[in-house]
């Protein structure tokens, strides 16, 4: 019989410096034979949704972790169950880089799948992880996949069950407690669950319930990218001194630009929306104006200004909003922008964003329009000097050729940071947006 071994993987550091994750979901359960690189889990970060994968081939033996814990980095998330010659089959266990093991026996930093862990924080805030009764760490060594996982399933919380059969009975309402369990030594089982679910429903067609009253109000606890965008943004407006200024410009020609162009054979299938223009003119408009594009330094009292753009764009997303990157835009084609941000906007809608896409922006937009909002105070990004707004196109009457006419009409507004972008710089930038977006051909002259 071959002689099997027992391996933690810890939660590693999933990007700058973060000091803890959410477990949204596993993708395994406990059995399961999994691969090297297979996915394993999905974790919330401060930033972004992260796929988490398997450092190990081998078997899963337990699952320390119920999907909505909020875990620290260097806790034990999974065991695996190996056998003891699978050195192979491993991203090799003795290296610390590789094994997702983010601090040593002294709590110090060293590398691990993603990069460098945090240094453990020990906080006040209870988790909900499963432990033993006398406090002892899982077996690590010499037990068999359904010995570890009995184990462990013996010493868990009462009534005994497994934490994906928790996880139904909780997703489906019912107490565990009040299920009967028909697995070795009384073992809730899924079908247990499934039983009692039929049971409680049959009872509810005999007896009719009360209406229950609508709850006066909801808590939502604030976890996740809804807790980083928060913090930030009260960081943004109380550091940086913002200045708003609004620009309302007739974009009738830009629209008629736009639709000829998705009628032309060179540029058939690409997504061309006003927000396309309005980051073409961005991107045009920040080389006369560099200073739109750079970020304070307070630690060295320095100004540090970017000789490339990369551009982000909020996005609001079922978690919160988020505001990924595209990188180097500036040396972009139209065709490349749009595809650009097409590419980024459906990931972002998808909440599979990941770090490196939400970090490293130098200026953004957010395009309000969408919404049916003509203009607004946007609060900068952190570390970025400007952000524009870009409100919806709408049919107004306006003056052109000495006439007035309908005219299709957008409304921008433009905030900066003052330490960086005084009144004549903000201006000269915003007045250069509306020139390009009103009359493309002046596109021209700024390139």
């Amino acid at each position: 019989m071959t002689a099997m071994t027992i391996k933690e993987f810890r939660l590693p550091d999933l990007g700058e410096g973060l000091t803890e994750s959410e477990i949204l979901q596993w993708k395994v359960s406990v059995g399961d034979i999994v691969t090297l690189n297979q996915v394993i889990a999905e974790v919330e970060t401060a930033k972004a949704v992260v796929e988490l994968p398997s450092p190990y081939a081998g078997t899963i033996a337990i699952l320390h972790e119920e999907p909505g814990t909020v875990v620290e980095v260097g806790s034990t998330i999974v065991s695996f169950e190996l056998p003891s010659d699978s050195g192979d089959l491993t991203r090799g266990s003795e290296d610390p880089s590789v094994a997702g093991m983010p601090s040593d026996d002294e709590g110090k930093r060293v590398p691990n799948l993603v990069g460098y862990g945090a240094e453990a924080e020990k906080r006040g805030r209870p988790q909900r992880r499963a432990r033993k009764a006398n406090g002892s760490a899982p077996p690590t060594t010499g037990d068999s996949p359904a010995s570890a996982a009995v184990s462990s399933a013996s010493t868990l919380e009462r009534p005994r069950s497994t934490p994906p059969v928790r996880k139904l009975a909780r997703d489906l309402g019912l107490v565990l407690g009040a299920i009967p369990g028909t697995g070795p030594g009384g073992l809730v089982t899924r079908a247990d669950v499934h039983a009692a679910t039929a049971i409680s429903a049959f009872n509810q067609e005999r007896e009719p319930q009360p209406e229950a009253a609508a709850p006066r109000e909801t808590r939502m606890p604030v976890k996740g990218i809804r807790k980083h965008t928060a913090s930030a943004m009260v960081s943004s407006a109380f550091t940086a001194p913002h200045v708003t200024e609004f620009l309302t410009v007739d974009v009738s020609n830009g629209i008629e630009l736009l639709a000829r162009l998705r009628g032309s054979r060179e540029y058939a299938g690409y997504k061309l929306t006003p927000l396309t223009l309005v980051a073409k003119a961005v991107l045009l408009a920040v080389h006369r104006n560099p200073s739109l594009n750079s970020r304070w330094d307070e630690a060295r009292q320095e100004i540090v200004q970017f000789n490339y753009v990369n551009l982000g764009i909020a996005a609001a997303t079922p978690r919160g909003l988020t505001v990924p990157n595209i990188k180097d835009a500036d040396g972009m084609s139209l065709t490349q922008l749009s595809t650009a941000l097409s590419e980024l906007t459906d990931v972002a809608r998808a909440g599979k964003t990941s770090p490196a896409q939400l970090s490293g922006g130098t200026m953004s937009i957010t395009n309000i329009g969408v919404f049916g909002i003509d203009a607004g105070t946007p609060i900068l990004n952190p570390g970025e000097a400007a952000i524009l707004a870009v409100g919806a196109v709408r049919q107004r009457p306006w003056v052109h050729q000495g006439d007035v006419a309908l005219r299709s009409v957008m409304t921008l507004s433009l905030s900066f940071d003052h330490r960086l972008v005084d009144g004549e710089q903000g201006s000269r930038f915003l007045a250069d947006v509306g020139s390009i977006i009103s009359d493309p051909s002046m596109a021209i002259a700024m390139a």
